[in-house]
C-alpha cells in the first residue's frame, strides 16, 4: 500500500513538472494556435452577417490574393465576398472540432471539421465540412491566403 501511494505521488510530480517544463517557443506556438482557432470562429460568424463591421473584419482577415476551393469550385476573395453579402441563411449554431494547427514561423495551416445549422425561409439545414486554411503573418496580424473546404458526405 505504502509503495503504491509513493508511486502515485512520483507519477503526479513527473506530470506536474513536465507540464511546467515547456519552452518559451512551445508556449508561443500554443498561443498562436489559440489565436488562429479564434480567427476561424470569427470568420464563421462574420460570414453569415451582412453588417459593415463583419465585412470589414473579413476584409482584414483575408489576404487580397486569397484563393478558395470549395467542393471543386474556385473562388477569389472578391467572389467569396459577393457570396457572403448575398447570403440569406441565418446561422443558428456551429461546432468546430477535430482541430489540427501547425505553425511554421510566420505561416500556419489550420485544419478542422465544422458542423453548422442554418435556417432559410423557415427550413433548417445542417451541413458538415472539413477545411484547411493557410495563414500568413503580415504586419503583425494573421491573414488567410488559401482555403480548401470539402463537404462531408452523410452516411
Amino acid at each position: 500500500m505504502k509503495r503504491s501511494v509513493i508511486s502515485v505521488i512520483v507519477v503526479g510530480l513527473v506530470f506536474a513538472f513536465g507540464a511546467q517544463a515547456q519552452t518559451p517557443a512551445q508556449k508561443e506556438t500554443e498561443s498562436v494556435e489559440q489565436a488562429l482557432m479564434k480567427l476561424e470562429k470569427e470568420w464563421m460568424e462574420a460570414a453569415f452577417k451582412h453588417d459593415t463591421e463583419s465585412i470589414e473584419k473579413l476584409d482584414r482577415m483575408i489576404a487580397d490574393e486569397f484563393i478558395m476551393t470549395f467542393d471543386g469550385s474556385i473562388f477569389t476573395k472578391a467572389q467569396m465576398f459577393e457570396f457572403v453579402k448575398s447570403r440569406e441563411e441565418e446561422l443558428l449554431s456551429y461546432v468546430m472540432d477535430e482541430w489540427k494547427v501547425r505553425v511554421y514561423g510566420d505561416a500556419a495551416v489550420v485544419m478542422a471539421r465544422n458542423t453548422f445549422k442554418t435556417r432559410l425561409a423557415g427550413k433548417e439545414t445542417t451541413d458538415h465540412i472539413r477545411f484547411t486554411d493557410t495563414w500568413i503573418k503580415r504586419d503583425g496580424r494573421w491573414q488567410c491566403v488559401a482555403a480548401h473546404n470539402s463537404t462531408i458526405a452523410q452516411k
